[in-house]
């Protein structure tokens, strides 16, 4: 639906146990009011209260643009490429959550 309920359809998912990780993706654009700094920090601060309560590896990848040109150079595979970044970040933080649990069974 948007980038607030992110947080919520990860959580959703979560309850199912059957993923090591999440990637958050969505983009925020700057309309006539200052609704978009309101929903960006929300959603930031959903995902990651959602990543230390619940224990998630989670890559955040929402952007927060001024304009579409700025979502574009963020998003875009051959630009800055952000959906990638938070992949990547996601996988290590599964894998770093991972190390931790084993050291407690050990």
């Amino acid at each position: 639906p948007g980038s607030l309920e992110i947080a919520a359809i990860i959580s959703y998912a979560a309850d199912l146990d059957l993923y090591d990780g999440f990637v958050a993706l969505g983009c925020i654009i700057r309309g006539e009011t200052i609704h978009h700094e309101v929903v960006a920090y929300e959603a930031t601060r959903a995902l990651s209260d959602l990543a230390v309560n619940m224990n998630l590896a989670i890559g955040n990848g929402v952007i927060s643009a001024e304009n579409k040109a700025q979502a574009i150079e963020r998003a875009y595979r051959n630009k800055r490429n952000k959906g990638a970044a938070a992949a990547s970040t996601t996988l290590k933080m599964a894998l770093i959550r991972d190390k931790f649990q084993e050291m407690l069974l050990t």
